[in-house]
């Protein structure tokens, strides 16, 4: 079972955040590992606790802190996330399970929020098919949007939920070529 547990970057939970950022290689990220001088100055811009940001311990109930997930743009009405899972804990199926606690964490304590969405590389299967075995509906595919340090870049997938479709366990799709020539 997964929990979430509000994270104080900029107090008790610093050094342990530094930690968990620079001890494991995120390879679907821009930045695929950190040093932790840029992760002090992220820390210290608000990039995981301001007004736009709120980041959580992702945690199992057996295993412990398995990840972290910062909710993004929180004053927009569209909140973005960003999840990382600890190397020695991908595979296992958590991320589904962080997504769903994260998605539900979103609709019951954001009550204006009506839509949540997520974005991802296009080669991160693992995360596309979590976000589709949670209901999310892809809703865009942005052809090499997404910068790859020293690559070429690749593509960005955008994913969705709608508050309704949470609400009522079901899925709610649109046509994707409604013009055509």
């Amino acid at each position: 079972m997964i929990s979430l547990h509000r994270c104080r970057p900029r107090d008790e939970d610093r050094s342990a955040l530094v930690e968990f950022l620079t001890r494991n290689e995120f390879p679907f990220h821009v930045h695929s590992r950190s040093d932790a001088e840029r992760i002090e100055r992220l820390i210290e811009d608000g990039a995981f606790d301001d007004e736009e940001h709120e980041t959580f311990w992702v945690e199992e109930r057996d295993l412990g802190r398995v990840g972290i997930v910062t909710l993004e743009d929180l004053r927009d009405p569209t909140p973005l996330f960003d999840l990382r899972l600890a190397e020695r804990y991908r595979g296992r199926g958590l991320g589904r399970a962080a997504l769903a606690a994260t998605t539900e964490h979103v609709f019951e304590t954001m009550p204006e929020v009506r839509r949540f969405e997520g974005q991802t590389r296009e080669d991160n299967v693992a995360m596309r098919r979590a976000f589709l075995r949670s209901g999310w509906v892809k809703e865009a595919h942005y052809r090499e949007s997404w910068p790859v340090l020293g690559g070429t870049p690749v593509a960005s997938v955008a994913y969705a939920i709608l508050r309704r479709d949470w609400e009522s366990g079901t899925v709610t799709t649109f046509e994707w070529e409604d013009v055509t020539l």
